[in-house]
């Protein structure tokens, strides 16, 4: 079956507390050549999905795309137990060493670790959900690209058909054409002998040899279809055609007549 190098798929679901969406696009190239765009928490997981589209896509350019929407949160935590701890360490170290000013908010909530954000980290069996999601999205760019594929193959099939077709109708009017432009030549011909007319062959020798550019085109007669049982040339004729070329008049005279 036929596939198109040219696809995309998509497809999207839970991973752990939050909701994940793959797209992966392809186009064609000659060796398989990831591109990965994945969000900070799903870093850890990169290697298992490239891994994933080498062993189902065996080549082309593959870009895969993926987001991460988190449901809403309180942002920013303050950690009022580690606030209290720096504002009295603060008192305590001005007390002691004398130190003027104050110990006021915006000093204390940029100490460390005392303004904190949720961790952007995912469970480890996140994973799983994950290549689920990516599988998916890989189904349904193969899917497509068959169907192109099918296309592709019913195109292809319609433009064989008719160049067989064509065939046919020149295989058949070859050999009428042939003898009529064989007339119209010998017509020709006799018509600037003055009606005096000639033996053909000798006609047909010094057409051939005086003007080749304009009976070139003889030679599609030679030619076939590539059918197999249409059988090869004898040795004889193999050892005609392949012979060195005449040199003189007399000679190409001479080999006209022996081979035709």
């Amino acid at each position: 079956m036929i596939s198109s190098m040219t696809g995309f798929g998509a497809a999207d679901g839970n991973v752990g507390d939050a909701r994940a969406s793959v797209e992966i696009r392809t186009v064609n190239h000659r060796f398989f050549s990831p591109n990965l765009k994945l969000p900070a928490a799903f870093a850890r997981w990169e290697g298992e999905i490239r891994e994933l589209l080498r062993q189902k896509l065996a080549r082309g350019h593959v870009t895969l795309t993926a987001r991460l929407d988190r449901p809403a949160t309180s942002g920013s935590v303050i950690d009022e137990a580690r606030l209290a701890v720096y504002t009295a360490a603060l008192k305590e170290l001005k007390k002691k060493h004398a130190l003027g000013g104050e110990v006021d908010l915006a000093t204390v909530l940029r100490l460390p670790d005392v303004v904190t954000t949720p961790s952007e980290e995912m469970d480890p069996r996140a994973g799983e959900a994950l290549s689920a999601i990516v599988s998916k999205a890989i189904d349904n760019l193969i899917t497509m690209r068959r169907t192109e594929g099918a296309q592709l193959a019913a195109f292809l099939l319609e433009r064989v058909a008719a160049v067989e077709s064509r065939l046919a109708r020149i295989e058949t009017r070859a050999p009428v054409r042939l003898k009529e432009q064989h007339e119209r030549v010998k017509r020709t011909v006799s018509e600037l002998m003055g009606g005096a007319g000639g033996d053909p062959q000798r006609i047909a020798q010094e057409v051939a040899i005086t003007f080749p550019e304009r009976v070139r085109s003889l030679t599609s007669i030679m030619s076939t279809t590539g059918n197999p049982k249409v059988p090869p040339p004898t040795r004889q004729a193999t050892a005609m055609l392949m012979a060195p070329p005449p040199q003189t008049r007399d000679e190409y005279i001479a080999r006209f007549a022996q081979n035709w």
